[in-house]
């Protein structure tokens, strides 16, 4: 069974998570820089099957766009120029980053670790992706 994927994308760095292949269980991938994103796909998918895309849509409180809103409109439309075949669905990203930093916390990583921008993008795009999978 083909895997979703998931993906926290921003200005610099881009979280990706994806599923196991029976779609129960996001796991975090990996993290890179956001000019990366294409080039990183054509490699995934050349070896995995991803049945989906899903992408963190960036929205204040009062569901205005934040600053971050065109750079991922921007991200989908280069992804589906390049990958048509893939739904590409958008996702609620708000407070993902919080709770990514509350999971490190709980996790007992120490302060340096929980610093790690790259690794609270990873479990962002991962905690977007089980609350998918749980809907």
């Amino acid at each position: 069974m083909p895997r979703i994927l998931s993906i926290d994308y921003g200005l610099k760095r881009t979280g990706i998570a994806v599923t196991d292949p029976l779609q129960i269980i996001a796991t975090g991938l990996t993290t890179i820089e956001s000019k990366q994103l294409v080039p990183f796909l054509k490699d995934y998918f050349s070896k995995e099957p991803v049945e989906r895309i899903i992408i963190g849509m960036p929205k204040n409180w009062d569901d205005t766009d934040t600053h971050a809103t065109p750079l991922v409109h921007k991200a989908i439309r280069e992804l589906k120029k390049n990958f048509p075949a893939i739904p590409i669905e958008t996702v609620d990203e708000r407070y993902t980053s919080k709770m990514a930093k509350d999971a490190m916390l709980e996790m007992g990583l120490k302060k340096m670790q929980r610093r790690n921008k790259a690794l609270v993008d990873e479990i962002a795009a991962t905690i977007m992706l089980q609350e998918y999978l749980n809907r």
